[in-house]
């Protein structure tokens, strides 16, 4: 039997729709044909529509005109965040199928509105928590089912955020504040909160949070700084240097035309002229002690589910990248179990077993699976997850419905930290 190819309609032609998940797609033209792109940006629009084999007339800056039909079987929703939910409701009211970017929302009734929408519509539904299909993930879910370290009673996790990418995305860039964007916890963590619910394996019960924005603001910048870092006379030593961090380090890369996060600051091709201009003038050459930045730099949760784990996370941007540059290799997760203990660490590049009385058995995270796409691999075996979803084969994994109880955990622990760490019930 042949397998069915899809048309696809994507909304948000940026860093993770167009680069990641429409460059995925092209991999695979048998099962998807890109149709119709929808951005504010012109010149993402001619570039990605020439790259794709898009048509003029179906390049869309105004997503009412995009919306008036619809386009395709599938549509990738990768917008900012707070535009998911409304791009969400267009596209279950027009029939399709959605892959949709995380965070849904920060809001609970919102939730309560996707969800209800879907059932309305009777259309499928993938969230990108794309670490739940990276091998280092699913080989620390099969140790804990197989009871190699008993029952589990305990998760720590930590969310290394590094201090440059702190910098790049939630102090200079598009996830700074929360006027334009979902809380931290949601933004940066829903990845974490959905591995911790998902190796839980039960509804969460209360969410308990602490954090705060410490130290990118006006009173830490250092005296006689400029608010621009190619003016300033600290350029050259400042670990958040925007020459430092964008241009140096893109010439030490041997600069790449079109490679995270440089054509986040400028479109691809990048070169040094544009990279120059970007940060005289634009918002990832200021000083991170001199923009409009609101979201905290580190937060603790505290979660208790209801079949008795606890877990704590720890997200923090006051950690370095001694070993990797590389985006999305800071996590470390311990498992704390009746009969043994499991350490996963992206950075040591291993899945540590240790049961106890017996000897420690190490798993290289490389060895485990394909890590040449993002998120250790979780890219590339997510688009797979679609495939199937779409076929009918198989229920996703992250569906709308196992979404929503991370979003809930994130939602709820940002109105504990609001709250100076008060225990707030999920499930009221």
């Amino acid at each position: 039997m042949q397998e069915k190819q899809y048309s696809v309609a994507i909304i948000g032609v940026g860093a993770r729709g167009a680069n990641v998940y429409g460059r995925l797609l092209m991999q695979f033209p048998k099962r998807f044909r890109i149709v119709a792109l929808c951005d504010v940006r012109e010149q993402r629009l001619e570039s990605f529509g020439k790259e794709f084999g898009v048509a003029v007339e179906n390049r869309f800056t105004d997503e009412d005109e995009f919306f008036k039909e619809k386009r395709a079987d599938l549509l990738v929703i990768a917008t900012q965040d707070s535009d998911h939910v409304r791009h969400c409701l267009k596209a279950f009211e027009k029939g399709y199928d959605i892959l949709m970017e995380k965070p849904i929302t920060d809001k609970k009734e919102e939730c309560e509105a996707v969800l209800k929408a879907q059932e309305k519509s009777g259309c499928k539904a993938l969230i990108c928590h794309v670490l739940r299909y990276a091998p280092a993930f699913l080989k620390v879910a099969e140790l804990i089912d197989s009871g190699a370290i008993g029952r589990l009673v305990a998760i720590d996790a930590l969310e290394r955020v590094t201090y440059w990418h702190q910098a790049h995305s939630y102090v200079r860039g598009n996830w700074r504040t929360t006027k334009e964007t979902a809380p931290m916890i949601l933004a940066k963590c829903c990845h974490d909160l959905d591995l911790i619910q998902y190796y839980a394996k039960s509804k969460c019960k209360s969410v308990s949070s602490v954090g705060e924005l410490t130290f990118f603001n006006k009173a830490n910048q250092p005296e006689g700084a400029a608010d621009r870092c190619l003016q300033c006379k600290y350029v050259e030593n400042c670990p958040y240097s925007a020459k430092v961090l964008y241009l140096d380090r893109w010439k030490k890369a041997y600069s790449p035309e079109d490679y995270w996060p440089y054509n986040v600051v400028v479109s691809a091709p990048v070169t040094e002229e544009k990279l120059t201009n970007a940060l005289r003038s634009g918002p990832y050459g200021r000083c991170v002690f001199a923009c409009d930045n609101d979201v905290v730099d580190h937060q603790l949760t505290l979660m208790s589910f209801e079949n008795g784990v606890k877990a704590t996370l720890t997200m923090t941007a006051f950690t370095t990248d001694d070993k990797s540059e590389l985006y999305g290799l800071g996590r470390r997760m311990n498992f704390h179990g009746t009969l043994g203990e499991i350490i996963l660490d992206e950075l040591e590049d291993a899945v540590e077993l240790m049961v106890f009385g017996q000897e420690k058995q190490v798993f290289k995270i490389n060895a485990l699976g394909d890590n040449g796409y993002g998120h250790g691999g979780g890219d590339f075996y997510l688009i797979k997850e679609l495939c199937d979803m779409l076929d009918g084969n198989a229920k996703a994994s992250t569906s709308l419905t196992a979404s929503i109880e991370s979003h809930l955990m994130g939602i709820c622990a940002e109105e504990s930290r609001l709250k100076d760490g008060v225990r707030v019930l999920v499930h009221e």
